[in-house]
Parts: structure tokens; sequence; C-alpha cells
């Protein structure tokens, strides 16, 4: 590592430069290697983390911290290792390089999320340097395979060692913590809940010939217009308790009746953060791998599509039916990965946690609760009844399209803000 990065930087560059892409499937690589850097950090702050490999090279890494007051739940403070993958031809910077560039960080998993990977080692080595240990039990975990949904990752290590997660109530992990700016006021977005996950292959059968003939039973033909049905569903608003809190917070922050103003305009007063807020209220159905044949002048017998679906807790049933119904009699739907959604109060002592930490660190910016669109392994821990929250830390500069940065190309991070992050969190685990 380098003296002239701040250490919460030089460690986020250190695990971009290690690439753990997961292409799903089984596929990916570098999570072992990874593991093993982190392993090593837990280790040189004195703790015994433990690694659990579901598959070869799937490793996850978990380290209980001890608190001053083990009276109190534990709380667990999980990031992922692995990452999507990066097209370097699309990119202005190597994906794997690491690279600092405009007083930002650059890089495959600068936001998503090798950035909290390195704020978490930080924040716990100023805590244990300040205080000798946090407040309460911590459980520091790093899971693999995130980006495939966490099977060989979080759920792994819930199902088969659920011992190591003892006494823990709540988490806190991505997507949620980071600054909006709302006309020329900053907020920060504390995530409460995210959408429940399906991933479904759509199958259509057709009769294989010659590309030259006429051929009415055509399984691309077949396919082609399920996806474009699917794909262009107009799915209605849609409010739960905590979307309908969301839109209300946001309307009373902006000045604006949240009624007559309606959802859809709050979420998009957003700006840039609308990406996100805007999907909260809507189930969507994007269409995301399409394969089919195999020779420009053959017919296919089969072609396939993979659709990636998001809708509120309980809706799934409902919304999967009517999926079913736009793909039609001819084309088989089946379920590849399906993942529960999550809902948490915004309220009780970690919500008030946290937001008395950003009051100190960020003196009159309100904390504003929101739905992910996405989801996150707190899905795996909610097994356990472990309610999880997205709180990674992040002061970030007006103008920047944050939720871009997501799977999106040229991801990178300010280096600021990885500063702040790291300030944020410690006084977190100090306190709480």
């Amino acid at each position: 590592m380098t003296s002239e990065l701040e250490r919460t930087a030089a460690i986020a560059r250190d695990l971009i430069r290690i690439d753990t892409t997961n292409w799903g499937g089984g596929r990916s690589r570098g999570e072992t290697e990874a593991a093993h850097y982190v392993e090593a950090a837990l280790q040189d702050l004195g703790f015994e983390p433990q690694l659990f490999e579901s598959e070869p090279d799937r490793v996850s890494v978990v380290a209980r911290v001890p608190g001053r007051d083990r009276s109190k739940p534990a709380l667990v403070v999980h990031g992922h290792l692995d990452v999507v993958p990066a097209d370097p031809e699309n990119w202005s910077v190597d994906p794997f390089g690491g690279e600092v560039r405009d007083g930002s960080l650059w890089g495959r998993g600068a936001v998503d999320m090798k950035n909290m990977d390195a704020m978490m080692l930080t924040a716990l080595a100023d805590v244990v340097e300040r205080q000798g240990a946090p407040e309460r039990d911590l459980v520091i975990a790093y899971f693999a395979d995130e980006e495939a949904g966490g099977v060989l990752g979080a759920h792994h290590v819930v199902d088969t060692h659920p011992e190591v997660f003892a006494g823990a109530t709540a988490a806190i992990s991505e997507v949620g913590g980071y600054s909006i700016t709302l006309g020329d006021r900053r907020a920060y977005l504390l995530q409460t809940g995210e959408k429940a996950l399906m991933w479904v292959q759509l199958t259509a059968r057709g009769t294989a010939a010659h590309g030259s003939h006429v051929i009415r039973d055509n399984a691309v033909t077949k396919l082609a217009a399920a996806v474009a049905r699917i794909g262009g569903e107009e799915w209605p608003v849609r409010l739960s308790d905590t979307t309908e809190a969301m839109v209300a917070e946001v309307a009373r922050f902006l000045g604006v009746d949240p009624v007559a103003t309606g959802p859809d305009e709050v979420a998009l007063a957003t700006g840039s953060a609308s990406r996100f807020i805007h999907a909260a209220l809507h189930t969507t159905t994007n269409p995301t791998v399409l394969t089919a044949g195999y020779k420009h002048n053959v017919i296919p017998d089969q072609a396939t599509a993979l659709v990636d679906i998001r809708c509120l807790p309980g809706d799934e049933d409902a919304v999967l039916a009517r999926v079913r119904e736009l793909a039609g009699d001819d084309v088989e739907v089946s379920m590849t990965h399906q993942d529960v959604g999550l809902e948490q109060d915004f309220g009780g002592p970690l919500v008030d946690a946290v937001r008395d930490v950003l009051e100190r660190h960020d003196p009159g910016a309100p904390v504003l609760p929101y739905l992910l669109s996405g989801g996150t392994d707190n899905k795996a821990l909610s097994r356990l009844g472990i309610a999880g929250y997205g709180f990674v830390p992040l002061q970030l500069p007006a103008g920047v399209d944050f939720p871009a940065m997501f799977h999106g190309v040229d991801e990178r991070v300010p280096l600021a803000s990885l500063a702040f992050g790291r300030r944020v969190l410690a006084d977190l685990l100090a306190t709480y």
C-alpha cells in the first residue's frame, strides 16, 4: 500500500486489483484470494476469523469481535467480495487497475462494494485503537457469491453455520447511507427494505428447419414476442408501508403534498437517486439474457431468455401469474432463483443511532427511509431473524449520479467520501 492514499482507499484499491468477477451459474474467480486478504487484515487486528468454503474457491470470512457490553444484542456488519463482470473495452480505465483519478478511486467494486469492505476494516481498527473494543459484539462478515444471489455465500453460511451469528438481531450492509442532494440541501438515504427477487427463465420450443423455409412454429419468434410483452409491461404504482413512508418523507423534505403531487413525481424529483427510489414504487420485469440458435441459416428448435423480476414482499405469486400470462401458452416460465423481500421499521435503537451519528458528522442533514429496488445478503440473514439495513455512509458531492455506479461502466467513488465513511462507521461501531 502506498503512503499517499488514506488507508481506506488503499485497502479498497488492493481489493479492486483482486479480480473477483462472478458470472453466475457457479463461475467466478478470485474470491479465495480476496478472502485471505481480509482474513489477514482481521488477524492483524487481533481477531480469529473463520473461513467457510461452500465449493472450491468460493470462500466467505466471518469474525466475532467482542464488545464492551456483551449483554447487548450483536450487530452484523457485512460485505461481499465478489463483483459483476466488467468489459475493459467499455471503460476509460482498467476496471481492475484500482486507478486514482480526479479525486476518485476507479474500478469494478469501488461502489459495489469494496468501498464498504475497506471501511469495515479501517473503522474497526480505529475503534480498537481508541477504546479497545466496540460498544457491543460485532459479527464482521465478508461473503462470497452475493452477485449471484448468495447461494454459495451468505445463504451457505446461514444454513450450515448459523451459530456464528448467535445473539445478533440487526445487520448493516450495502446500498444505503449515502447522501443525495434535493434542491440545495443534502439528505441521507437509509435502506430499510428491499424488494423480493425472482429470476425466471423463459423457454420457447419450435420446429428446427432450414432458414429459408416458411416456419410458423419458430421458437425464436415465440420467445421474442413473449420477451417484448414482459419487458414492456407497465406495472402500476404499488406502495407498501416502507415506500409510503419513503414518499411521505421525501415529499416533506421537498415541501410538496405527496397526494397532490403523486408518488412517481415525488420519486423523480430526487434526481439521480430516482434510479433507486422510482423503481421501488413499481414491479420491474427486465429481460437480461437471450440465447437461441447456432447458425445463420438454421432455425433452432429452442430459444431461452432470462428475466430479472423485482416486486414488493407479498406480491410474488400475483406477479409471477401475470408474467406467465404475458409469456403465453407457447412459452414455459421456470424459476431459477427466488429470494424474499424485506421491510424493517424506520425507527428503533439502530435507526436512532444512525440518525445521531450522521447528525454529529453532517449537522442538519436529515435521514430518509427507502426501499431498495435490488437485493442484498440481508435476505439470507433474515432467515435467522436478523433485521437488515443498508448503511454505507458516504457524503457525496452534488451532481454525482451514484446509483449509476452500481454495475455501471467507469464505477468510481470519491476519496473524500471513503474518508467520511470511515469516520462515521467508526463512530457508529464505537457508540451503538
